[in-house]
């Protein structure tokens, strides 16, 4: 039984919080510094350090067409809040997308933030449009009493699907009022209720969409895992695809970068922009590629990476990213390494991606390294430094650490900037194989001759049948 379903029904919608509070808002699990939803438990939100970014190389409106829904205004936020040069635009965007659902109180915070924004820069603030804001809270109150009526009614008349619906409904209300506690609430309260395996299929995946942007990712992989596992799912494929994009995020956010990268380069093209009020095709396309270089060894970036057809498929929409990898696996580490850095902004204004980035890039330029040196048994170290357009005095440290992290077996020449190959005695260890190769004969020997002794004197188990046949012949 869900934890969520012990709780009480409930109640009709809060009225907007009072725009002098100071509350924050969860999207994907980071803080974006606007709107916390009433009734919100805040413990299952990440802290992450704030990167403010300057002149990313987006339009912002192209990034943005991708998504619908609370994920956009989620990442307008998260823009707003960490690149200067964007924050009134999106800001601006993301009210235009607010006054198309009934979340006036973060309409209202929204706003709030936008216009202490044009203060610090001497502009003009933006008035409240306070007839539209005044009309839409009443009628979402109006409609949460309406649903919430009829939800007892239904329970009255002990109709479970009709209950289920009112259930539904009444988290699809909530939902688009951005209270996303209650509407956790209700839609995990039709888990009871289900009778057929899409009514399971859509409560999953309710769950999983509210429960990302609560930043509860524990409560995404236990309900990825029930809709896995239930019976004749309609439109396989499609919601499949759903839930491997999902098992991703959750893999990504735990820094599980292998397994986010198997399950991103697993989704079928089919999905498209069928799951964009989650993530985008483009986005499946970014994490996949990043994922996969930062884990992959070689062999698998061609088996898994190149020679996958409907992931390939999601690469021509991203072109920089099919580039990244065509580079890294070609050892054009320069290109690679710049393409990288000419990204880098866009990832760190991504809203799941961001707090990764910095690690991702060290695994991908610690295995670029890595397989730069692997053919040769010595190299010049400035020959290797031209090739990741860096300098010795930058390089050394970095081969240094991989060295003592056994990642690299070489010695480094420090007085003449060679890297070598770290030799092995082969006299030594013929030596040493032919003395562990004695020992374990002589080991051997030692049980075989203890095995004779033990039967000689028969010092063996045996089943009854065996016990009488020894004795019969012993009496004949």
């Amino acid at each position: 039984m869900d934890p969520a379903m012990d709780i009480d029904d409930p109640t009709p919608a809060p009225a907007p919080p009072p725009a002098s509070s100071t509350i924050s808002w969860t999207g994907g699990g980071v803080n974006v510094g606007v709107g916390q939803q009433p009734g919100e438990s805040t413990s299952k939100k990440k802290k992450t350090s704030k990167v403010v970014v300057d002149m990313p190389a987006m339009d912002l409106d192209t990034y943005i067409s991708s998504y619908v829904g609370h994920t956009r205004v989620d990442r307008l936020l998260f823009i707003a809040d960490r690149c200067p040069s964007l924050t009134v635009e999106a800001y601006k965007m993301a009210l235009a997308d607010l006054r198309q659902t009934q979340s006036t109180w973060r309409y209202q915070q929204v706003l709030q933030r936008l216009n202490e924004f044009l203060a610090s820069r001497g502009q003009q603030p933006l008035p409240m449009d306070q007839a539209w804001f005044e009309a839409t809270a009443r009628a979402c109150r109006a409609q949460a009493e309406r649903l919430d009526s009829e939800l007892k009614a239904y329970k009255n008349n002990l109709i479970k699907e009709s209950i289920r619906m009112g259930h539904n409904d009444l988290g699809d209300h909530y939902y688009n009022c951005g209270d996303l506690a209650n509407a956790l609430k209700c839609y995990s309260r039709t888990r009871d209720y289900c009778t057929t395996a899409k009514h399971i299929v859509d409560m999953c995946l309710n769950v999983i969409k509210v429960s990302f942007e609560l930043g509860n990712y524990s409560h995404v992989q236990s309900y990825v895992v029930k809709a896995e596992s239930t019976p004749d799912i309609p439109d396989k494929n499609i919601v499949q695809a759903k839930l491997g994009c999902a098992t991703g995020l959750v893999n990504l956010e735990s820094g599980k970068f292998k397994r986010a990268a198997l399950s991103f380069l697993d989704i079928a093209f089919e999905l498209g922009n069928q799951y964009n009020d989650v993530i985008s095709a483009n986005d499946i396309a970014v994490y996949g590629g990043l994922c996969a270089l930062a884990s992959f060894d070689r062999s698998e970036l061609k088996t898994k990476v190149f020679d996958n057809a409907e992931f390939k498929q999601y690469l021509e929409l991203e072109p920089e990213i099919r580039d990244l990898l065509n580079a890294f696996y070609n050892s054009k580490y320069a290109q690679c390494l710049q393409l990288l850095d000419k990204l880098k902004n866009n990832f760190l204004l991504d809203l799941y991606l961001h707090s990764h980035v910095d690690l991702i890039y060290q695994n991908i330029r610690k295995k670029a390294l890595v397989q730069y040196f692997s053919p040769f048994l010595s190299i010049d170290m400035n020959q290797m430094a031209t090739a990741f357009d860096t300098t010795i005095s930058q390089l050394e440290p970095e081969i240094a650490s991989l060295i003592t992290e056994n990642q690299i077996r070489g010695r480094i020449d420090s007085h003449n900037k060679v890297l070598r190959v770290k030799q092995t005695d082969q006299r030594s260890s013929i030596f040493e194989k032919a003395l562990k190769n004695g020992a374990e004969y002589q080991k051997q020997t030692a049980h075989m001759l203890l095995r004779m002794k033990l039967m000689r004197n028969d010092m063996i188990v045996k089943d009854d049948r065996q016990r009488e046949d020894r004795d019969h012949q012993r009496d004949r």
